[in-house]
């Protein structure tokens, strides 16, 4: 009892130690998303295990840094901690991006077999790449627009490409859009300039499964567009398949970037396969011959705006319903099991209407029976015995039998 109370103890004081999650990204409260996932980049890196192998102390900046981020990253789990506090936001149940790069062979193999039983695996870039783009070394290939590209990229690695809009291209709208035939996982990223060389990750898109391809794509179009994140759903149909239904549109979020300026951008192609490389085709496209696509993109993402409103008080609405419904489901059977015992209980006493109680009635019945059978066979003894085998005469046996034979006639 004791060393319970003492580990409950130090939890307590674990949770008083809590840093608030803006002090720990060093952001302000009405910070953006990108400029909170920036800081955070930033400090993962900085203190990333794979860095700090052997300072512990760093080791427990990283925990901090990423528990802060999976809540302020969330809108949700970030408008519950302003409202409430820590005490509003389930720990236990917190996400954590995983490094492929640094969970070993072994811990990898159980990944990707939770990942092929449908279990939502969020994965994160390899720390070592983006150590390496922060410090630009890595090779860039240029990409002109309107042009296709196809080749393989391996696991944990990525392709990077410089892309060159013009103020007429940018102000029609850029596209960057990557598929894999052959369904592999992939991330689209989209690097700021950080420095005179280094590059800084901006944006990340996952692909997703679209049709017979794996798809992702990035649309700087001049107005807000939206990404879907689908690991919510994942996890809420597991629990329940109506939660998953309300929550389908609650990883709709707004892209942090709507547009580029004239100038080079850079781009990668991520390879987030558990263990084999990624074939993939990109390509950059201008907007500027798609401008019904632009409009018909802003009008149906706008009618999934609404609809997210109106799912949210359908759902009060059909919650009420449905435990009304339950409710009367479990009332129908209790009535319907009443009916069936009043109704046995009203047989019961119809069958009791009888001279003879039918437990007596059937007793005596067996009694005469089986004195009837007494008697018949005491009367019936001498007549019907069979005889013994004393009184049965004796047969013959055929070797037993005397042959005679006539002399007189030949054999």
């Amino acid at each position: 009892m004791p060393k319970a109370e003492k580990n409950g103890g130090g939890q307590e004081a674990k949770k008083m130690l809590r840093r608030d999650p803006y002090e720990v990204l060093a952001v302000s409260r009405n910070s953006t998303d990108q400029e909170i996932k920036t800081a955070y980049r930033k400090l993962a890196l900085k203190y990333h295990p794979d860095k700090n192998a052997n300072d512990p102390k760093a080791a427990d900046i990283f925990k901090e840094v990423t528990f802060s981020y999976n809540i302020l990253s969330d809108p949700d789990k970030r408008r519950q901690f302003d409202t409430a506090g820590f005490e509003a936001v389930e720990s236990d149940n917190q996400e954590l991006e995983l490094d492929l790069s640094s969970l070993g062979a072994f811990n990898t193999i159980f990944a990707a077999l939770f990942s092929k039983l449908g279990v939502p695996i969020k994965t994160t870039v390899s720390t070592s790449v983006l150590e390496e783009a922060l410090s630009g070394a890595v090779p860039i290939r240029p990409l002109p627009l309107g042009q296709t590209v196809s080749r393989k990229v391996e696991k944990q690695s990525a392709h990077f490409y410089s892309v060159t809009v013009t103020e007429t291209e940018a102000e029609a709208g850029i596209v960057c859009r990557v598929q894999s035939s052959d369904k592999s996982k992939f991330k689209l990223l989209y690097f700021d300039k950080e420095g005179s060389t280094g590059l800084s990750l901006a944006l990340q898109e996952d692909c997703t499964k679209t049709g017979k391809v794996t798809a992702a794509g990035m649309y700087f179009l001049g107005f807000p567009t939206y990404r879907l994140d689908q690991t919510l759903n994942s996890m809420a149909a597991a629990k329940d398949p109506d939660t998953a239904f309300f929550k389908k549109l609650d990883g709709f979020h707004p892209c942090e970037i709507t547009e580029l300026k004239a100038g080079t951008h850079v781009f990668a192609v991520y390879g987030d396969n558990f263990f084999k490389s990624v074939n993939y085709s990109m390509e950059v496209l201008c907007a500027a011959p798609f401008s019904e696509e632009k409009e018909k993109l802003r009008a149906v993402e706008a009618q999934i705006l609404s609809k997210r409103v109106d799912i949210s008080k359908f759902e009060s609405e059909y919650r009420e319903v449905l435990a009304q419904f339950t409710e009367m489901t479990s009332r129908y059977a209790q009535e319907m099991q009443s009916i069936d015992k009043l109704l046995k209980q009203r047989s019961d006493i119809h069958s009791s209407y009888r001279v003879d109680p039918p437990m007596k009635r059937s007793a005596s019945r067996s009694k005469s029976s089986k004195g009837a059978s007494k008697q018949g066979g005491e009367d019936g003894h001498g007549r019907d015995k069979k005889p013994s085998t004393r009184d049965r005469p004796k047969k013959k046996k055929w070797f037993k039998i005397h042959l005679k034979a006539d002399k007189r006639k030949p054999c």
